[in-house]
């Protein structure tokens, strides 16, 4: 084609092309379009033909094939947004202004005086209809402050992640499930005493599948699977190939590479002082579907050998036991030779 075409030549004329009206088609009537006239993609315009919005026929089936996908009262996704103790005031009216569902204050440490005036400012301009979380904690003192303070949900976990390294170099944490435990426990003592119940998310210490049936059975409402995530097609980071095997990468927020000055700011002119996650690795998995799909098999399984059919159900009935070492190895295949591991003729 000359480069001096005119694209009125080879384009379809606005009389001949199937649109529909942008501020009166509903998204019933605009899928009614699609398949009427066997349409790939609807165009939306305004009086003036300018383009506004486009409806596909790919997110019809995929809102068919995806029933438990999460939408607001328009059919759009629900997104949420983190923000910090920081510049919260110039970043929250931007993010609701952009259409942000909820928000969640991003901190290691939430026991502080810092969120506890963030979610004062947000819900003091912006009303209670804003959801908010904040954390991340790991006991019942922290959770009270932060309910207190007027959190929506709560964030628990301190230097369990697999890219974080803050107990190891500040000494500050607690093991994930004793974390758990506490403050879930905390949460139903504020609700019997309020009607008030405040969800929590478990955030870190995930690496198997179980892992989450675990985190759900000691009383998480939600989880926070960053490691889970970032090994799928879906996730923005490049994918290589070391040794022979395939791999995403992965790093933590408080990482040299991050370079997340502000979350980690102690002042002075060196910002970052010290690093408090890894830049690395983890093995490639594939496209999020397939492993959610099966992730969300075993625990309904599990559930099910519980007799359980919902969350409240399953943390009542579900038994939690201390474990030796012996009996870790004992739960796997041992004392065998897997066909996997021979090499054949």
């Amino acid at each position: 084609m000359s480069l001096d075409t005119q694209a009125g030549t080879f384009m379809t004329p606005f009389e001949k092309l199937i649109c529909a009206d942008a501020d009166t088609t509903t998204l019933s009537q605009a899928n009614d379009l699609i398949w009427e006239h066997k349409l790939n993609m609807l165009p939306l315009v305004d009086k003036q033909q300018r383009l506004r919005y486009m409806v596909f026929r790919k997110d019809y089936t995929d809102s068919k094939e995806n029933k438990f996908e999460l939408l607001d009262k328009g059919k759009r996704y629900i997104v949420g947004a983190g923000i910090n103790t920081r510049d919260y005031a110039e970043r929250v009216p931007a993010l609701l202004k952009a259409g942000a569902d909820v928000l969640c204050i991003d901190s290691s440490e939430g026991f502080s005086e810092w969120q506890r005036i963030t979610l004062k400012y947000i819900h003091e301009n912006f009303g209670e209809d804003v959801k908010v979380g904040a954390g991340n904690v790991v006991d019942a003192d922290g959770f009270r402050f932060l309910a207190e303070a007027g959190a929506d949900f709560i964030k628990v976990g301190i230097g369990g992640g697999s890219i974080c390294i803050t107990r190891e170099t500040k000494g500050i944490g607690r093991g994930q499930a004793t974390a758990l435990i506490d403050v879930c426990k905390a949460r139903d003592e504020y609700y019997e005493e309020t009607g008030i119940y405040i969800p929590v998310c478990s955030d870190g210490g995930i690496v198997h599948d179980y892992h989450m049936t675990l985190a759900l059975a000691m009383g998480a409402d939600f989880l926070m699977l960053g490691r889970y995530f970032s090994r799928f097609d879906e996730s923005p980071t490049a994918k290589i190939k070391l040794n022979g095997n395939y791999y995403k990468e992965y790093w933590g927020e408080g990482s040299n590479r991050a370079r997340n000055w502000q979350r980690y700011d102690l002042g002075g002119a060196k910002k970052l002082s010290f690093e408090e996650g890894v830049d690395s690795y983890v093995p490639y998995a594939g496209t999020l579907k397939d492993n959610v799909m099966t992730t969300t098999a075993k625990i309904r399984s599990t559930m099910c050998n519980c007799g359980a059919l919902s969350l409240p159900e399953f943390r009542d009935k579900a038994r939690l036991t201390l474990v030796s070492a012996t009996s870790i190895v004992e739960g796997g295949a041992h004392d065998v030779i897997k066909r996997d591991q021979l090499g054949r003729d």
